[in-house]
């Protein structure tokens, strides 16, 4: 990491050796469904509430990944893990039936990519040698934290997303097969005075912008360089806002370009802008991006993820919301 880098690359290459996606049903009706690992039709996940659900989706994405790693949970030396709801209930909740060191991170919906940033840091200074990264969100715990209650039936504006029911987990490891994580790029915070909560494609964008570029300029990497370019949860309206602010730059996403809350629901199925949730992107990665890389059919893959950094209080304040973007590369080594 060089002066006023804000990318770390990593020579030892750490390894993503094994992800797991857990989502529910809505998601697994979706374009993506055939990717996902483990589909609940039930949104308690048999527990006695959503946010119970939501912790259970959490456990079963590590113990999974675990599984298919060929290890235990017991092997894992680090948990980095991280969720939308207040005090990171989910995440401790899970963590605390896991016999691991365990890291609470808060990020927003980019929570996945400083999870990797930081275990893939950890694991190439030689302090771990695997390491689990895991985050998630829940449609209806984050509706009734962030918003309204599911019974008030508040009518939503069409550029409003859709939490994503979903948790993703992703097995770093020091050696062992699958895409190395080259570099991650720390984002800056990133308001441009969006104040509307529902709004977050356009809060977001911005901070997806900035940190592409951070990506480029600290990598000497150009646009055809990869092979895929992944945005965490813009939405349709962020998506084409982040194509704009780089046609302004010269820079043409064109096709390899796709934004994974755009990708894991369809239009009928009426949610609006699009998912987004701190469980989108890591659904996403831990099922089709990897299973894309892992069958060469990607080479290399730049992962932007997310955060709109507001808070129910902020909102009601009428303050404007903040956002963050942590950009990871993943290549076939």
């Amino acid at each position: 990491m060089t002066a006023k880098s804000q990318t770390i690359k990593f020579h030892n290459k750490p390894r993503l050796i094994a992800g797991m996606s857990v989502v529910g049903k809505k998601e697994g009706e979706g374009p993506l469904g055939k990717y996902f690992d483990e589909t609940d039709d039930d949104p308690k996940m048999g527990k006695s509430s959503f946010e119970k659900g939501e912790s259970a989706m959490f456990a079963a994405a590590v113990k999974g990944a675990a599984k298919k790693a060929g290890i235990s949970t017991f092997d894992f030396e680090a948990l980095f893990a991280g969720d939308l709801l207040n005090q990171l209930v989910s995440s401790n909740y899970a963590a605390r039936d896991l016999p691991v060191s365990y890291y609470g991170l808060y990020s927003a919906c980019s929570t996945m990519t400083e999870a990797l940033a930081l275990a893939s840091a950890m694991v190439n200074a030689g302090y771990y040698r695997t390491a689990a990264c895991v985050t998630g969100s829940h449609f209806a715990a984050a509706e009734r934290q962030y918003r309204y209650p599911l019974e008030y039936g508040c009518q939503r504006p069409p550029y409003a997303q859709w939490t994503v029911t979903g948790a993703g987990c992703s097995v770093i490891s020091a050696e062992g097969n699958g895409p190395a994580i080259i570099s991650a790029t720390i984002g800056k915070v990133a308001d441009y005075g969006i104040v509307d909560a529902n709004n977050m494609g356009a809060a977001m964008a911005p901070a997806a912008f900035e940190t592409l570029l951070a990506v480029l300029d600290d990598t000497e990497m150009n646009l055809e360089d990869f092979d895929a370019i992944f945005t965490g949860d813009l939405g349709r309206l962020g998506a084409r806002i982040l194509r704009d602010l780089c046609n302004e730059r010269g820079l043409d996403l064109g096709q390899k370009y796709s934004d994974c809350g755009e990708m894991i629901f369809a239009r009928e199925q009426n949610c609006y802008s699009g998912g987004s949730g701190a469980g989108c992107s890591a659904c996403v990665l831990n099922s089709f991006i990897l299973s894309k890389l892992n069958r060469h059919e990607y080479n290399r893959v730049l992962l932007l993820a997310t955060g709109a950094l507001m808070s129910p209080t902020t909102s009601f304040q009428g303050e404007t919301i903040p956002a963050i973007s942590h950009g990871i590369i993943l290549e076939n080594c």
